[in-house]
């Protein structure tokens, strides 16, 4: 039985992410896609400041670990 998405997508614009997220995604794999952007994968471990921001919908991630 596959799981079903339950978090709405980019309900909020910041996000701290770990590293057991990874590869990261925007939305996150927890967010429905139905209503969102398509999923576009983020390379945050190569980032500065370990930080990055969806070309899509602006919202910021911080790797946390």
């Amino acid at each position: 039985m596959s799981q079903t998405a339950t978090a709405q997508a980019n309900a909020e614009k910041r996000y701290t992410v770990h590293q057991g997220d990874l590869p990261l995604s925007c939305p996150l794999p927890s967010m429905a896609l139905w209503n969102s952007h398509p999923r576009v994968y983020l390379a945050i471990e190569d980032a500065p400041g370990r930080e990055v921001q969806c070309p899509y919908c602006g919202s910021h991630f911080t790797l946390a670990d």
